[in-house]
């Protein structure tokens, strides 16, 4: 199971654009998240008229290690760390290391 999946909020807890908030639009590889708004490149590209694509400069997102993301507790208003409990039915949930409480469930 992994801590950091896609819909979770995050904050950026190095790097460029350290502080800044957003939700992960995918996770990239076992390492790497995109993170809608964190990490903006610009990106010069060729015009294709097969594709019928203008050339140009284009702004997009690109992936950032998980290690420098941390997830947003709302309940504290901080970046949180992550931990596993299981349940009694056997399920494995992912909580919340500062004060217990379990993710989207």
């Amino acid at each position: 199971m992994r801590k950091i999946k896609k819909g979770d909020n995050v904050v950026v807890i190095a790097g460029r654009d350290k502080g800044k908030r957003g939700d992960v639009k995918a996770t990239v590889g076992d390492e790497h998240v995109l993170v809608a708004g964190v990490n903006q490149v610009k990106k010069h590209t060729r015009p294709n008229p097969m594709q019928n694509q203008p050339g140009g400069i284009v702004t997009k997102e690109m992936p950032i290690h998980v290690s420098n993301v941390a997830i947003w507790n709302p309940v504290t208003k901080k970046a949180d760390r992550i931990g596993f409990r299981s349940l009694q039915d056997g399920r494995k949930v992912r909580i919340y290391k500062s004060n217990g409480e379990m993710i989207g469930v």
